[in-house]
């Protein structure tokens, strides 16, 4: 057979570009609820009299909740059954709802609670939306795909705005994120698939096992496994690492934490340009490749980070910032190879599968940061992230040396 390559595709058709606009806007504002409590954490700790090890359980509970509705989506199949951008608005307005909850609970194990809500419908926003905006594209898939977790980076990130303009009032932190969160799953409304729709899928449980079946899918997720290990405590614990950082370097308390949410949501926010980068380079030179890159990249500046806590803080901001680049640059490239290389009946099914496999390894690293701080300090608490981007990049490797047999044209392309 003659292999897919990116001048036998048919071109991307008129509207892509707007489709993606319109969906990439909705992902902003919808993941706005992500961490609106890990951005208000200091006050929280005041509110409820929170210890390290409660402040990190109600991050860690978002990533449970995220897991638990993963696994029940990809098990029904949720994804690939139902229209994807309903079940978005579907989520979106479920983890609106659950944020608000938060105004109004009683102590820390209410919040909890409500955390793990958050968590569980924001498992309908994010891999339905990335399986939409695939039927759009095919040449350009990877970047319209680092564009989607480049808009969910920011969205991750607005918290830490809200808060560096809006002041330390937590209230406004959560009443504006759920507000624009349920606006998101409006926007996901708006619109249409594209003309490359995946097949219909039939409800069969049995079929979220059979996708990991292939050794390059699985391959694929190892390596997004290695990415998840490092992601998301890098994003939980950076503003909390950085207002340390600026106090030992001579900041008041006060100013610390201000800078610190500002430094902070443009260190996440830089991970947008980052996945755009990352879907350039994985178009142009190979999934495998970029992922490689990036993992080299940000496990490199993590490494970095504590060698240069406490010191000039424009150091640490272009090493922070530097890591927030790359940390997510790789993020599309995984969920784009499990798009072109998974049974192209059950793509949302494989997708969302990945994604509930990588953010369980998310909690460990959330769980364990706080604590090596206490126990060790920030010089050496974010070494425990490293052995992700080292496993990721193994994976990648392998994938690279497999997909060199012409099957490389296709995880180029978007199409196996």
């Amino acid at each position: 057979m003659r292999p897919v390559t990116l001048s036998t595709l048919p071109p991307d058709p008129p509207g892509r570009w707007r489709a993606l606009g319109s969906l990439a806007t909705a992902e902003f504002l919808a993941m706005a609820t992500w961490f609106s409590a890990s951005a208000v954490v200091p006050e929280l700790q005041l509110r409820w009299s929170l210890t390290p090890a409660g402040a990190a359980l109600m991050t860690v509970a978002v990533q449970v909740g995220f897991v638990v509705g993963a696994v029940l989506s990809a098990t029904l199949s949720l994804a690939d059954v139902f229209p994807a951008r309903r079940v978005v608005a579907a989520g979106a307005a479920g983890a609106a709802a659950a944020n608000l909850g938060l105004l109004v609970a009683s102590g820390a194990g209410t919040a909890t609670l409500l955390r793990f809500a958050t968590g569980l419908c924001l498992a309908a926003v994010y891999p339905p939306a990335m399986k939409a905006m695939s039927t759009w594209f095919r040449r350009g898939r990877g970047l319209a795909l680092g564009i989607m977790v480049g808009a969910i980076t920011l969205g991750s990130a607005l918290p830490h705005l809200v808060r560096a303009v809006g002041g330390l009032d937590w209230r406004v932190v959560i009443v504006t994120t759920s507000a624009a969160s349920l606006l998101g799953g409006v926007l996901a409304l708006v619109g249409r698939d594209g003309p490359f729709p995946f097949p219909r899928a039939r409800f069969e449980p049995r079929q979220a096992l059979r996708v990991l079946a292939d050794r390059d899918v699985r391959l694929a997720s190892y390596g997004y496994f290695g990415h998840m290990w490092e992601l998301y405590a890098m994003w939980a614990w950076v503003a909390v690492y950085l207002a340390a950082s600026f106090e030992a370097s001579g900041a008041s308390p006060t100013a610390g934490a201000r800078a610190a949410s500002s430094v902070a949501f443009a260190a996440i926010g830089a991970g947008a340009l980052g996945s755009v980068l990352g879907g350039v380079l994985g178009d142009r030179c190979g999934r495998p490749l970029a992922a490689s890159v990036s993992l080299v990249a940000s496990g490199s500046a993590a490494v970095v980070a504590g060698l240069v806590w406490g010191g000039p803080p424009a150091l640490v901001v272009a090493v922070v910032v530097f890591w927030g680049l790359w940390v997510v640059a790789d993020s599309a490239q995984f969920s784009t190879l499990v798009t072109e290389l998974a049974d192209q009946r059950y793509v949302g099914t494989a997708v969302t599968l990945q994604l509930a496999l990588g953010y369980v390894l998310t909690v460990p690293t959330i769980w364990w940061v706080p604590l090596l701080v206490e126990a060790v300090g920030w010089r050496s608490a974010f070494l425990v992230l490293v052995p992700g981007p080292v496993v990721g990049t193994v994976a990648m490797r392998t994938l690279a040396r497999r997909l060199g047999d012409g099957r490389l044209d296709a995880a180029r392309s978007g199409s196996r």
